[in-house]
């Protein structure tokens, strides 16, 4: 920092970066004590300085010495910025605090402004001298001056300023093509006083006044530029080019008026041209409307002014505004400036300053009743001459209108009549516009209204006042039929009905349905018989009167009350019959085919379905096609018993003669079917009982069996044990690797067994033969309706399409459709709409009405017995929940793995969908912690599994008494762990999963007694093994799909078990397995409800059931 610099007042200089009269001022807040010093160095200071605001502003200085004197730089609070009055005020604060000096002579002295400032420096006795300032970082105390400031009404900065004025002229427009005589305008432009005494306009223009940092305006009065300013507030481009000169009047606005009206209150001079002062009417005018009778009886409208109730102004009035707000006259060299009590409405505008307007005599009583109340409205109406008299309408009554725009559509509008004299006139009861009404008179005949609110609720609003309305269908019924009447017979209101639309009137007979069925059309001969589908009509009448079937349907869909057809009449809908007739026409259109026009379409495999509308409606044509399919149809429920063929090396049970004479039927017909028996009750002895039968008919016919891989062998020797007769070729493997084409490695085999690997990968040759039916073993394999496999299926030109499954419905109602659509292709042709008609309300439990229905419709074609139904004589079923605690550390390990993977399913769970591989992926892991955590994390292998203690004693005991036991897990690496532990404690096994290459010698070691144990995985165990040697099963894990235990447990619990079958279920506590056990005994009820009985019903693995699986809440 370089030596200090003091501030000299000595120095002509020092003030000369300001203004005069910033430096008048400053001088002045200086003497008057308004400065505070805070804080000061050799070059600069700070302090606080005490304006017009509450608080004072902050400044702060730094100076200079140059060759040319002192050189200040300042910064301020105030809105200047600096260059203020309040730096000028701290430049001499911070001279008074020098060290004392001698005043200097006067020879030195000056006569400016710092020497005005020096003379009060020191002639101020009050103050005295001031010691040397020191350099403080501590801010001083504010002085009771500056504290107490702010409350000083009469401080001297706001002393009066130079006064301003506006100037107004009249301009004379410019024709124009559209307006040849332009009326005068007149405009306005601010003035101010010079120090000399006069107004001027330099300096002053109205974008000077606007913009609020013009120089020339520093010494205005500033009221009364506040007041200007307000005045040009509504044109915002005034701070711009276009305020350089005078403005019109009109630019500024209605509130013009009010804010002229201010500026002359606080002083604003308000000067024509030639600086007279200009007159602001204390009295508004009104819009004035005279109405004079002529001699033919018209009424003449003259339109004009009046100042209050006075006569119009003296000299003729020219507008301000456009509409107009305001006047001014010029007149004997004075201008007035007249205000309007209100703007003129725009409508009324053009007829200011015209040539009268006539109203013909035959329109006056119309002018009277419709314009007269709404002119008086806005104008002061009279007759001066008074040949035009006018009677006070009069209350008469509440109207009640209604328009009957259509059939079944009415407005109801309610409105209020007064009478003038003979004639009357209805007001709109809801209107803004109250002109000519006697609203006290209307509320107290309000008050005596009674209106049937319990015929129609919505006729009053919630303050019980008459609502208009627009009504529909049974509302215009009620409206019209009771309503009506209803007011009309108290008399309290007016009712008038307009409208062309027909008279309402209510059937009188009950409706008459008529139902058809063709052949369709360009359906004949050949072609006929050929084609599956069928025209289903349904026609329904009422008095005579034929109805539209879409807007019967439509009205029904929508849950109408009533329908109305076009020649007024109307029916109610309540009727059980029309509500039958809905479900049945929806699920219809839902489920069925449809043609271009939207004609229903019927399948013959929905006979069902034709039942139930016959006894709805009478039957006026069949087509001979169609009456011979329902009596083939209504045949399935009780097929022709058939003789078991001689070549059948076995004696039936009832049940399964039952479902030979079905299956013979269905391939009689050429129909296909679901046989869906009980796992174990013989499905494939009753399919080979049908082969025989047809061979002994057509020895050359020609069946095809697809079935699971590791099934393919058993039907080659079930078909050897039952029908060794019958030559059966087995295709297990692809052309390449046999060496010849599929034709010649069937040979004149008369059943084909292979996998349905093998079937898709070669469907082209399969399709290349001819068949007499298709056999699906194990038919849940294709219920991905999207899969390669299922297309192949349907594509297979094949009458007869038998699917064998003792599972027809593992996770959902879809798996069930897949199935049908297959055996049955006609009966739910579409998977969106059957998920849409039956899925989804049946599995959500909304719609039980609807299972009845659907098993009603699928009965037909498809059998299905259970085990407790027809084998009496099969030992019973005693399944056990083995609850199995998780040793301390285990169990640690299970909640920390719960704690991570519930906040990563949780995540995912806002789209299942697209996360539904990991979200299965934290559920398997949860799974396999659940029974050894080794299974997870090979540093946790030492840890232990208490389910593999728990097994391995129990199997020691089984095993002693001479038992045999089979063992199941989803998972072989934990099946391993199985094996090893079986090692160790010396029990012997045999072992079987998916990848078991010698699988029948694994099967034969167990049946032959070799081991006594079968250590099996869930899914390969589940199809074609027969394991009746095996009274015990052990089910390590639990699965949330219950066919597939059951499925690996009835491989011993079926025909020729002659013991008790015990099920242990190992379920860990504590962990996902419990979740799984609840989840899967939901699922066991969707196939019971569906197959066996009418229970409550679950979907399939869902949101919620993972949420409920994880503990999401």
């Amino acid at each position: 920092m370089g030596s200090a610099v003091p501030l000299n007042l000595n120095d002509p200089r020092i003030f000369a970066g300001y203004d005069p009269r910033s430096v008048e001022r400053g001088i002045r807040y200086a003497a008057e004590g308004r400065v505070e010093l805070i804080d000061m160095g050799d070059d600069w200071a700070s302090g606080d300085v005490a304006g017009t605001r509450s608080t004072p502003y902050q400044v702060e200085l730094d100076w200079r010495q140059t060759s040319r004197g002192i050189s200040i730089k300042d910064d301020c609070t105030c809105p200047l910025g600096g260059s203020c009055k309040h730096a000028v005020a701290l430049i001499v604060e911070i001279a008074r605090s020098a060290p004392l000096t001698t005043p200097p002579s006067p020879r030195t002295q000056t006569t400016g402004p710092a020497q005005r400032a020096q003379d009060m420096l020191f002639s101020d006795p009050g103050r005295g001298r001031q010691p040397a300032h020191q350099p403080s970082r501590q801010p001083a105390r504010p002085s009771w001056r500056t504290a107490l400031h702010g409350i000083d009404e009469d401080d001297a900065d706001s002393s009066v300023g130079l006064p301003m004025a506006l100037q107004f002229a009249i301009n004379a427009p410019a024709p124009t093509r559209s307006d040849a005589s332009p009326a005068p305008q007149l405009t306005v432009r601010p003035l101010r006083l010079s120090k000399k005494g006069k107004w001027i306009k330099s300096g002053c223009t109205w974008r000077e006044v606007t913009s609020g940092y013009a120089w020339d305006l520093q010494d205005v009065d500033e009221t009364h530029l506040a007041a200007l300013q307000a005045l040009a507030a509504p044109c915002r481009d005034l701070s711009y080019s276009t305020g350089g000169g005078p403005v019109v009047m009109d630019r500024l606005g209605p509130g013009v008026w009010r804010g002229l009206r201010r500026a002359q209150e606080v002083g604003v001079a308000l000067l024509d041209e030639n600086g007279d002062p200009v007159v602001l009417s204390d009295v508004e005018a009104r819009v004035a409307v005279d109405m004079t009778t002529m001699d033919d009886g018209a009424v003449s409208l003259t339109t004009g002014f009046a100042l209050g109730d006075q006569t119009p102004p003296d000299s003729p009035p020219f507008t301000v505004g456009t509409p107009p707000h305001g006047l001014f006259t010029f007149s004997l060299r004075r201008l007035e400036l007249i205000p309007l009590d209100r703007q003129v409405p725009a409508a009324l505008a053009p007829l200011l300053g015209r040539a009268p307007l006539e109203v013909p005599a035959d329109d006056v009583d119309e002018f009277l009743d419709y314009f007269h109340p709404n002119l008086s409205r806005v104008a002061r109406v009279g007759s001066s001459d008074g040949s035009v008299t006018i009677a006070t309408p009069v209350l008469d009554r509440f109207v009640a209108q209604i328009d009957h725009v259509a059939v079944d559509v009415a407005h109801l509008r309610w409105g209020v009549r007064y009478r003038r004299g003979q004639r009357s006139r209805v007001f709109p009861m809801r209107s803004f516009n109250t002109a000519g009404r006697d609203l006290d008179a209307e509320a107290a005949l309000l008050a005596d209204l009674e209106l049937p609110t319990d015929l129609m609720a919505d006729l009053v609003d919630h303050a019980g006042h008459p609502r208009d309305l627009r009504t529909h269908g049974t509302d215009t019924i009620t409206l019209l039929t009771q309503v009506a009447p209803w007011l009309t017979e108290r008399d309290q209101v007016d009712v008038e009905i307009r409208g062309d639309a027909p008279q309402l009137r209510k059937a009188e007979h009950d409706p008459l349905i008529s139902l058809g069925v063709s052949d369709g059309a360009g359906s004949a001969g050949a072609d006929a018989a050929n084609t599956d589908w069928f025209d289903l009509s349904v026609q329904v009448s009422i008095d005579g009167e034929p109805v539209e079937f879409a807007q019967l349907f439509r009205a029904l869909a929508l849950d109408e009350p009533v329908l109305v057809l076009p020649s007024g009449t109307w029916m109610s809908l309540d009727r059980p019959e029309l509500d039958r007739l809905r479900i049945l026409i929806e699920e219809a259109q839902g489920l069925v085919d449809h043609d271009g026009e939207g004609a229903i379409r019927i399948n013959p495999f929905q006979v069902d379905f034709w039942q139930e509308l016959t006894s709805l409606g009478v039957v006026q044509s069949q087509s001979q096609r169609w009456v011979d399919n329902v009596e083939r149809m209504q045949s399935l429920t009780a097929p022709e018993h058939v003789d078991p063929s001689p070549g059948l090396a076995a004696t039936l049970r009832p049940y399964q003669q039952e479902g030979l004479d079905w299956l013979v039927f269905l391939q009689r017909n050429g129909l296909g079917g679901i046989l869906a028996d009980d796992m174990g009750l013989g499905k494939t002895l009753q399919t080979l009982a049908m082969f025989l039968d047809v061979l002994d008919r057509q020895p050359t016919a020609r069946f095809l069996v697809v079935a699971p891989t590791s099934v393919v062998s058993n039907w080659h020797r079930e078909a050897d044990h039952f029908a060794p007769g019958v030559a059966v070729a087995t295709i297990s493997q692809t052309a390449a690797r046999r060496g010849c084409d599929l034709a010649t490695a069937i040979g004149d085999a008369r059943v084909v067994v292979t996998s349905y690997a093998l079937f898709r990968l070669e469907f082209e040759q399969y399709q290349a033969l001819d068949w007499d039916a298709l056999i699906l073993d194990e038919a849940q394999f294709v219920k991905n309706h999207k899969g390669k496999t299922y297309q192949c299926v349907r594509r297979l030109d094949v009458a007869t399409k038998l699917a064998i499954t003792g599972t027809p419905i593992e996770n959902s109602l879809m798996d069930l459709w897949s199935l049908l659509s297959i055996a049955a292709p006609g009966l739910y042709p579409d998977p969106k709409s059957f998920s849409t008609v039956y899925r989804k309300p049946i599995e959500s439990g909304n719609a039980p009405e609807l299972l009845a229905t659907l098993r009603r419709r699928v009965a037909p074609l498809m059998r299905r017995r259970t085990k407790d139904e027809v084998l009496t004589e099969l030992p019973p079923k005693v399944e056990q929940i083995i609850d199995v605690e998780l040793s301390p550390k285990h169990a640690r390990i299970y909640q920390t793995q719960l704690q991570r993977q519930r906040k990563k399913v949780l995540g995912l769970m806002g789209d299942v969908r697209k996360h539904r591989f990991e979200i299965f992926k934290s559920l398997t892991l949860l799974r396999q912690l659940s029974l050894d955590p080794g299974l997870v994390d090979d540093d946790d292998a030492d840890v232990g599994s208490a389910k593999l203690d728990r097994l391995v004693e129990d199997l020691t005991q089984v095993v002693a008494e001479g038992h045999r036991a089979l063992v199941f897990s989803t998972f072989t690496r934990y099946l391993s762990k199985v094996k090893t532990r079986l090692d160790d404690a010396g029990i012997d096994y045999a072992y079987l999963d998916g990848h078991t290459r010698k699988r029948q010698e694994a099967i034969d070691a167990f049946k032959d007694g070799d081991v006594p144990v079968f250590v099996i995985s869930l899914k390969a165990g589940g199809f074609g093994l027969n394991l009746t040697e095996a009274d015990y099963c052990f089910v390590l894990d639990p699965w949330w799909n219950p066919a597939a235990e059951t499925q690996a447990v009835d491989r011993a619990h079926r025909i020729g078990q002659e013991n008790t079958v015990v099920v242990y279920r190992y379920v860990s506590v504590g962990t996902i397995e419990e979740k799984v056990m609840e989840l899967k005994a939901r699922k066991a009820a969707l196939f019971s409800s569906v197959m066996d009985a009418d229970e409550a019903l679950s979907g399939a693995l869902g949101e919620d059931d993972i949420r409920a699986l994880i503990d999401l809440g």
